[in-house]
């Protein structure tokens, strides 16, 4: 009869479970990380770090293998709910736990995909339950994350040669529609992204006006219009802040350039 060699018998352990905890709360962080230290000899974890809101989240999730990310949703900076749609755009997204004190997000978070959705005080065995469960993780789905979300988002971001680029929302000069991509410009260089401008208008309507059927430009950024060319009245182009492009006003969008001029 054979029998197993330390070697066989640590190849046979299981990796441990690679946790990102994401909470503004440092008590509520603690609890977690007391509670994931409790449950380590019955399930093997490890805490690969702890973030105050989704943007660190996005930065440490990107530094370190991450399996799993306890993710509070209601938070300053970047909320749950964006933070949760920006994680899928990794190469390899992390299973998603969201922990909260809000019931009213519960269906919503199963229906996204989510691992689970665990209400604060967290209760051990409830944790412990949905960790088990992370080997059997499916996608989130992010049009229903899109759904979820009360707020506009703070960021739209990309994916460029395997790192998720965080677009603040305000930097955004204008948003162009080009073939299947959206172009994102920003004071310092363009991005593309794969969203429709329809939906990104729903999103952002107050901050950006729609001066072609291709282009939204964000409200802050218009310096006026002027006329271009020999075409006269009927061809204006805006003039923007920071960057010497001009964008071209269609002629069913005028009435932007005399409602701008009213203010």
């Amino acid at each position: 009869m054979q029998t197993k060699t330390v070697e066989d018998q640590e190849s046979a352990t299981p990796a441990p479970l690679r946790v990102l905890i994401v909470d503004d709360e440092q008590p509520a962080r603690s609890r977690l990380r007391d509670l994931l230290f409790d449950l380590s000899e019955s399930l093997p974890v490890v805490v690969v770090g702890e973030a105050a809101h989704g943007r660190e989240a996005i930065v440490m999730a990107q530094s370190n293998v991450v399996d799993v990310v306890l993710l509070d949703v209601r938070m300053p900076v970047m909320d749950g709910v964006e933070t949760a749609q920006h994680l899928q755009r990794l190469p390899k997204p992390p299973a998603v736990i969201f922990t909260t004190a809000y019931t009213h997000y519960a269906v919503q978070a199963f229906e996204v995909n989510a691992l689970d959705y665990l209400l604060k005080p967290i209760n051990a065995t409830r944790l412990k339950d949905a960790l088990a469960r992370v080997a059997h993780a499916r996608a989130l789905r992010v049009d229903l994350l899109r759904a979820m979300q009360v707020n506009c988002r703070s960021f739209l971001s990309v994916l460029e040669r395997g790192n998720v680029i965080l677009i603040p929302i305000s930097d955004i000069v204008y948003l162009r529609a080009e073939l299947k991509y959206v172009t994102v410009r920003t004071h310092q260089r363009e991005y593309l992204l794969d969203e429709s401008l329809v939906q990104l208008e729903r999103e952002f309507g107050e901050r950006f006006v729609r001066v072609h059927r291709n282009c939204l430009i964000a409200r802050a950024a218009i310096r006026g219009f002027e006329r271009a060319g020999a075409e006269g009245d009927s061809a204006w182009q805006a003039v923007l802040e920071g960057i010497t492009e001009r964008v071209s006003v269609s002629r069913r969008q005028h009435h932007v350039i005399r409602s701008f001029k009213r203010l």
